[in-house]
């Protein structure tokens, strides 16, 4: 059977000369996947990752500075630049009840309430208080809130989600 991974952030550069690397997260899980002696997968794709684990995890402006057991320099992790971190189905931990891996809404197709098409889910921005979801709509991106008042369903079983159109939600676009 093929090895499920699961995307949790992309390392977007290097940072100082210590073997620090820059990584924008795409997890909802921070604190326990960058944690200390937290194992990740680097790759850019499904195949061919190399396991790493984390020693040191501190947050800079909007980035997640990451250090991995045995790379100590800015030479060691170089190669690293661009590659995106994984983990495995097996480190996945069940969720509650109406709670969402980014996985499972990333790519979800979302209707209005009265069943009009809005776009598709290609992001997700975390940005404070709840997260933001960015969906494609005829080339345009619209920000749908993640909260109660707008998104009314969500079906990861059949990539379906619907939401209430408060007033101004899709006005905005300048």
């Amino acid at each position: 059977m093929k090895q499920e991974w699961f995307h949790v952030g992309k390392i977007v550069n290097m940072h100082g000369l210590r073997g620090e690397v820059r990584v924008m997260s795409s997890t909802d899980f921070e604190d326990k996947r960058f944690a200390e002696d937290a194992v990740l997968y680097i790759g850019k794709d499904d195949t061919n990752k190399t396991p790493v684990t984390v020693s040191g995890h501190r947050i800079h402006k909007q980035f997640h500075l990451l250090t991995f057991a045995g790379y100590e320099s800015i030479e060691d992790v170089e190669w690293m630049k661009g590659q995106l971190l994984f983990v495995s189905k097996e480190q996945l931990e069940p969720l509650g009840d109406n709670e969402f891996y980014y996985h499972e809404i990333i790519g979800c197709d979302v209707y209005s309430e009265a069943g009009d098409y809005i776009g598709r889910v290609n992001e997700i921005l975390s940005p404070g208080a709840n997260d933001v979801w960015v969906v494609g709509r005829n080339g345009e991106d619209v920000l749908i809130p993640y909260i109660e008042d707008v998104v009314k369903a969500i079906d990861v079983s059949n990539n379906t989600i619907k939401i209430h159109l408060l007033d101004g939600l899709m006005d905005d676009e300048d």
